[in-house]
């Protein structure tokens, strides 16, 4: 009896990526292979790539590197590349003259055709490469092998037509193209007929979602919140010059839409903000934090802030520290501002030094952190209530989850409350997590 083969995924970047990864395991599954822990002892291993920032690149090359021993020892050993880099010419190029173990190379727009193109690779032994350079048809129906039961990521809109000056995404995921809404409503039917009590909704640009009907997303919003099965809705990643007074509204009259909101600032300054291209200025968006707050008090708000973008001043960024002074947010990505080939940015002269990029970055991280750990300090002795992952990733003994506001929480408790929701008591809270107690 020949034994099953195995595969192994490794995904860097957003969570559109790892739902595309949930994507791939699931057509692997449907080919009989089963999952390996460790790239070292699977038959096929699939790298899905991110081209935002700098240091995914860079992790990248050094797991393709590690790759290359064990293609010499196993030439059966099969390597997929995918994601967002693959669209990008000069990376295919690179792959090519340094990494000929590489067998397969795909692209973000024919997920759907990985299935074919590893059954030609394993069968004629060739190496492949098929990138298309534009997406088509959205495919529905994609099998997908989810990390949990109990939650799930729905995407509901592919593509960026922003074009944000230092950013590649619409040129690797191609322009907005948004699933019927129909379609959308059923997956969230059959995922939660299936266990699921949590989705997220994802896009690149998520409130920017219209419907072949003329659903917009606040429509898709409200027609969720009936969903039977369902207990909690989030969404991913908005962008500020689409939120809707509609949308804000929704927080308020849907009661399963969660009380959080992801919302990239970038930076604080309103000259930064235009050179940008991001259509909004510092005033629009504390307008916009303002009308969220007055719906909801105690809604919890984290965000993405790039330092050191060029030409930004001193000033500037003192006009980033005074945004997060003023906003609070309970978490935030801070990233320093690395080159994007073939972004307009790239091309920009003011180049801001690195040693004065990581210095202000350092300030900026201890900002937040300082109003994360006091945000998170105000939770003590206050009910939460959570949605249970299963056992603590920093704590074995424990089990973690997330609250309304996505904090995570690490309580002890019973491994059969996997997947539920429970009363925790908040008993301490840390930076970047809660301690709590389990109510009885």
């Amino acid at each position: 009896m020949s034994r099953t083969k195995t595969y192994h995924i490794t995904t860097f970047g957003c969570q559109m990526n790892e739902h595309d990864s949930e994507t791939i395991a699931g057509m692997l599954s449907e080919m009989g292979f089963s999952q390996a822990p460790e790239r070292d002892g699977a038959d096929v291993v699939v790298i899905n790539t991110c081209s935002v920032r700098e240091n995914a690149d860079k992790r990248f090359f050094g797991t393709l590197g590690q790759l290359k021993h064990i293609k010499k020892d196993n030439p059966d050993f099969t390597v997929c590349v995918c994601g967002c880099m693959m669209q990008q010419q000069h990376i295919i190029d690179s792959i090519k003259s340094k990494y000929p173990w590489v067998d397969v190379i795909f692209g973000t727009h024919n997920i759907h055709e990985f299935p074919r193109l590893l059954e030609t690779v394993l069968s004629e032994k060739e190496k492949i490469i098929d990138v298309w350079e534009n997406g088509g048809d959205i495919i529905e129906g994609l099998p997908a092998k989810r990390l949990y039961r109990h939650k799930a990521f729905v995407n509901i809109m592919y593509g960026c037509n922003n074009f944000c000056t230092y950013c590649i995404v619409p040129y690797t995921r191609g322009r907005e193209r948004s699933r019927k809404a129909c379609d959308i409503l059923e997956e969230v039917r059959r995922l939660t007929e299936d266990g699921v009590r949590e989705v997220t909704l994802l896009g690149q640009n998520v409130n920017s979602y219209m419907g072949e009907d003329g659903t917009d997303f606040s429509d898709l919003i409200y027609r969720l919140n009936e969903a039977e099965g369902l207990e909690r809705i989030r969404f991913m990643t908005s962008h500020p010059k689409d939120l809707s007074d509609k949308l804000i509204q929704a927080y308020r009259d849907c009661e399963k839409l969660c009380d959080y909101i992801h919302l990239p600032v970038q930076s604080g300054s309103s000259r930064i903000l235009k050179k940008m291209n991001r259509k909004y200025t510092k005033d629009d968006y504390l307008r916009l934090v303002e009308k969220l707050k007055a719906a909801v008090p105690h809604i919890a708000i984290s965000t993405d802030i790039i330092t050191g973008f060029p030409g930004e001043t001193e000033e500037d960024f003192e006009e980033t520290l005074d945004l997060v002074r003023q906003v609070e947010y309970d978490s935030a990505f801070t990233f320093l501002y690395s080159i994007r080939k073939g972004t307009p940015a790239a091309e920009y002269e003011d180049q801001i030094p690195e040693e004065i990029k990581h210095e202000r970055f350092n300030r900026l991280v201890e900002l937040v952190n300082e109003i994360s750990a006091r945000k998170n300090a105000a939770y003590v002795g206050k009910t939460v209530k959570v949605l249970v992952d299963g056992p603590s990733k920093n704590n074995s003994a424990a089990l973690g989850g997330r609250t309304e506001g996505f904090k995570l929480i690490n309580f002890e408790g019973p491994q059969d409350l996997t997947g539920k929701l429970v009363d925790v008591e908040v008993t301490a809270g840390k930076t970047f997590s809660l301690e709590g107690r389990l109510e009885k």
